[in-house]
Formats: structure tokens, sequence, C-alpha cells
């Protein structure tokens, strides 16, 4: 009678700390898609304070860059896009289309002396670069945070516990071949080889 009591109390702490890692595990997965959200978040604040600061350069270039309304144009639809954007990775590319529409402004800006010395644009262009700058550092802890929690969904024994909160992997912050290409800048009046 004393062997099944002994065996029974063994089976039970086995129970008990099979439960008692199986709630780890649980509690760290749902940290790091918590580490997920919030660094997603962190990006989305920089974003909107870029998209904030687009009206005022797009009000302050006008007046230098009368011939460049294409340009604007992109860059005001790259805006609203981005805007309208509603999953990561739709708010993903819409973020690249902006990037490169205000790369495009500020080469195109290079053509106009006047507008250089302007002390409004210098400080937006400034201020649009530094945010250009705070997103590529979230964009690495973002990928880095989701690099994590993608290794550990599919590692034994979490995977078990992420099949069962119905965990997927997430999708990585980054940059399509066509946005890897060099933008090509043509100027009214001016041929592509000049």
């Amino acid at each position: 009678m004393g062997g099944n009591v002994v065996e029974a109390a063994a089976i039970l702490l086995f129970v008990i700390g099979v439960l008692t890692y199986a709630v780890i595990l649980y509690n760290e997965l749902v940290r790091l898609r918590t580490d997920n959200d919030r660094a997603w978040a962190n990006i989305d604040v920089l974003l909107k304070q870029r998209h904030d600061e687009i009206p005022n350069l797009i009000e302050t270039v006008k007046g230098y860059m009368q011939h460049e309304q294409q340009t604007l144009l992109a860059v005001t639809q790259a805006r609203a896009a981005s805007m309208n954007a509603a999953s990561i990775g739709q708010k993903a590319t819409a973020d690249l289309m902006l990037t490169g529409a205000l790369r495009g402004l500020f080469a195109v800006a290079e053509n106009y002396p006047q507008l250089k010395a302007n002390e409004s644009f210098l400080k937006l262009q400034n201020r649009i670069s530094e945010l250009e700058d705070r997103i590529a550092d979230r964009r690495e802890f973002f990928n880095d945070d989701i690099n994590t929690y993608n290794a550990r969904i599919g590692q034994i024994p979490d995977v078990f516990v992420a099949s069962f909160m119905g965990l997927k992997p997430r999708a990585f912050f980054k940059v399509s071949d066509e946005d890897r290409k060099l933008v090509e800048v043509k100027l009214q009046g001016q041929s592509a080889g000049a």
C-alpha cells in the first residue's frame, strides 16, 4: 500500500510540474506576442509623426517647385496610402512607398537653391530625416522581436503551447526587391543623359 501512495505522489508531482512548465511557456509566448505588438506600436507612432509633418513640407515647397507637381503628387498619394493602410503588412508597404517618395522630393529639392536656403524647409527636412532614422531603428527592433517570437513558436516544446494558443508566425518588416532599386529622378527640361 505504501508503494501506491509513493507512485500516486510521483504522478501528481509530475503532472504539477508539466502544468507549471506549460503555464510558464504560455506566459513567455504571451510576453513575446505583446513585445511584437509594442514594437509595431512604436513604429506606428513615428509613422504618425512623419505623416503630420508632410503637409507642412508640401506647403513649404509648393511655391518653389511649381514645375514638379508630379513629385508633390507622389508624396501626397503615398502619405494617403500610408494613412489608410490597415494591417501591418499594408502599412509596411505604404511606408516604403512614402519613404521613396520623400527621397525623390528631397533629391528634386537639390535643384532649387532658394528652397535649400529656406529655414522652414531645412527644419522640416531635418525633422523628417530624423524620423526616418528612428523608424529604421524601430524596424530593426521589430524584426528582432519577430525573429525571437517566430523561433520560439517553432521550437519544441513551445510549438505545442503555441498551437494550443493559435499562434502563427508573423511577417518581418522587409524591403521588397522593387524598393531596393535606385530611384531615378528626372526633372522637366533635362534629358536622361544630362
